[in-house]
């Protein structure tokens, strides 16, 4: 046995790490500023459920709806009608939802740094 595979083994493992911590980061700030931009506290974001709650309460959508998100299925479904509110209701169309749910990594940012601002329904 190679007495360097474990140690390579853990420098992956800490790389991971490390990128996984970048990663969730990003996704905090980037909602952070999504969600002051609607006028709701910024560290809600990183609150489990509720950060959901918020998002509900952005997108202008009864708040009974966080019982949907444990049904299996449905809460892609949900999920998917969240993002195209989020879009319309920061101004932006049914293409730029589309990114929202495919390209997150890319439009999040966008919507949370860009020009965009909340404008309710």
């Amino acid at each position: 046995m190679d007495p360097y595979s474990s140690e390579l083994g853990a420098q992956f493992g800490i790389a991971g790490f490390i990128l996984m911590l970048a990663v969730a980061v990003f996704y905090i700030v980037a909602g952070w500023k999504i969600f002051t931009k609607a006028g709701k506290p910024g560290w809600a974001v990183i609150i489990p459920i509720y950060n959901i709650v918020v998002m509900l309460e952005i997108v202008q959508r009864p708040i009974w709806w966080i019982i949907l998100f444990f049904i299996p299925v449905v809460n892609i479904v949900i999920s998917i009608m969240l993002m195209v509110d989020l879009a319309k209701v920061f101004g932006k169309g049914t293409g730029f939802a589309l990114g929202l749910i495919f390209l997150g990594f890319i439009f999040y940012p966008v919507l949370a740094f860009g020009s965009a601002t909340y404008e309710g329904r």
